[in-house]
C-alpha cells in the first residue's frame, strides 16, 4: 500500500515539473527536451506528456511532436479567478496606482527561491522595461523577494538566500545575513526598494499583499526610472503601501485596520 501511494505522488510532481517546464520555457518543447531539463528519463515523460495531452492539460504539434500547454489549464484558470475575484481587485489596484503616479505597476508573487511578474499595468511614457509579465527573477535581486519571504520563519529564509545569485549589474546582495537583515527591516516596515540591483538605471518600489493569516501571497510594486525614485522616494513609498493596503480591505484579510500576526511576529512580541 505504502509502494503505491509513493508511485502516485512521484506521477504528480513530475506532471507538475512538466508544466512548470513548459512555462519557464514560454514555448513547445519535445519529451526529450522535457526531459533533459528537469532531470528525468524520457521514457517516464512520454508516458506523463501522453496522459496530460489525453486529459487536455498539454496540446501536441502534429508535425513536430513537440507539446505545449493545454486548453483545459485556462479553464482551470477562470474558475480560480471566479471563486476568488483576486485578478479584479489587482487589476483595479493597478491601474489606480498607474494612473496617479504614471509609472510601471507590477503585481508579483513567488515560485520556490525565484520571484515571479503576475500582472502589470505599463506606464504610458517613454521609459520602459525589460520584465513583463512571467518573467522570474532570484528572490535576492528584487524588493518584492525580500517582501514574499518576510512572513516566514529565519530559519527558512536563510535556506533560501544560501541560494541567492549575482546579478547582472553586480548590485544585488548575495550574503545571506545581510539579506536577512534586509528582509527583516523591509517586513517590519511594510516596504521594500531597490536601486538598480537586477537592471541598469532602474528602481522597484514594493509593499506586501498579506492575507488574513499573515502569509505574503503577493506584492504590489512600482517599477521606475532610478533617478526619480530617489526624488520622490517617500511620495512613492506612501502610496505602494497604501496600495496594498486597500487591496488587504478588499478582499477582506484585515481586521480592525491592521494584518493579523504572522507566527514569527506573534513570537517576537512575546
Amino acid at each position: 500500500m505504502t509502494e503505491v501511494r509513493r508511485s502516485r505522488v512521484s506521477g504528480i510532481d513530475r506532471a507538475i515539473q512538466v508544466l512548470d517546464c513548459l512555462v519557464n520555457r514560454g514555448a513547445p518543447a519535445t519529451a526529450y527536451d522535457i526531459a533533459k531539463d528537469i532531470g528525468a528519463p524520457v521514457s517516464t515523460i512520454y508516458v506523463i506528456i501522453d496522459t496530460l495531452v489525453e486529459r487536455g492539460l498539454l496540446t501536441r504539434r502534429p508535425e513536430t511532436g513537440a507539446v505545449f500547454l493545454g486548453s483545459k489549464l485556462h479553464f482551470y484558470g477562470l474558475a480560480y479567478v471566479r471563486d476568488l475575484n483576486i485578478a479584479e481587485v489587482f487589476q483595479r489596484a493597478m491601474e489606480e496606482l498607474s494612473r496617479i503616479h504614471g509609472e510601471t505597476v507590477q503585481i508579483c508573487g513567488r515560485d520556490g527561491d525565484r520571484m515571479v511578474v503576475q500582472m502589470m499595468e505599463e506606464a504610458q511614457g517613454y521609459f520602459r522595461i525589460a520584465s513583463q509579465v512571467g518573467t522570474r527573477v532570484p528572490l535576492n535581486w528584487t524588493a518584492s523577494g525580500r517582501l514574499l519571504v518576510g512572513h516566514m520563519s529565519p530559519e527558512e529564509r536563510a535556506r533560501i538566500f544560501a541560494r541567492a545569485m549575482p546579478s547582472p549589474t553586480g548590485r544585488a546582495e548575495t550574503d545571506p545575513a545581510r539579506l536577512e537583515a534586509a528582509c527583516r527591516k523591509a517586513w517590519q516596515e511594510r516596504l521594500s526598494i531597490q536601486l538598480g540591483e537586477a537592471d541598469y538605471a532602474v528602481a522597484c518600489i514594493a509593499a506586501p499583499i498579506r492575507t488574513a493569516s499573515g502569509e505574503c501571497i503577493a506584492t504590489i510594486s512600482m517599477v521606475v526610472p532610478e533617478t526619480r525614485a530617489a526624488e520622490r522616494a517617500a511620495v512613492l513609498a506612501d502610496a505602494v503601501r497604501d496600495a496594498a493596503l486597500k487591496i488587504e480591505d478588499a478582499m477582506g484579510w484585515r481586521r480592525g485596520g491592521a494584518s493579523a500576526p504572522t507566527a514569527a511576529e506573534a513570537s517576537a512580541a512575546e
